[in-house]
């Protein structure tokens, strides 16, 4: 069955990248937030926000193995299963 009309677009590879790009960008982002980066106040809090955000959308397309991108773009990365013949 298809999660919100999609069907599953990231691969095995791409999905394990995604889920340590988005571990690394949640880790940067409540750093940021919590003023640990040693940037300025402004800086960081934009920064960190964006890297939350980041860090959601890689995580959420890690665990359903779709992205939003990939489908406007026609891009597939899961392995192809050959039809038994």
């Amino acid at each position: 069955m298809c999660m919100f009309g999609m069907e599953k677009n990231v691969g095995k590879y791409d999905r394990i990248a995604r889920a340590v790009i988005g571990v690394v960008a949640l880790i940067v982002g409540v750093a940021a937030l919590g003023g640990m980066l040693g940037v300025g106040e402004a800086i960081g809090t934009v920064g960190g926000v964006v890297a939350v955000i980041v860090a959601v959308a890689m995580l959420f397309s890690a665990a359903t193995q779709r992205c939003v991108g990939y489908g406007v773009l026609g891009v597939n990365t899961c392995e192809m299963k050959s039809k038994p013949e």
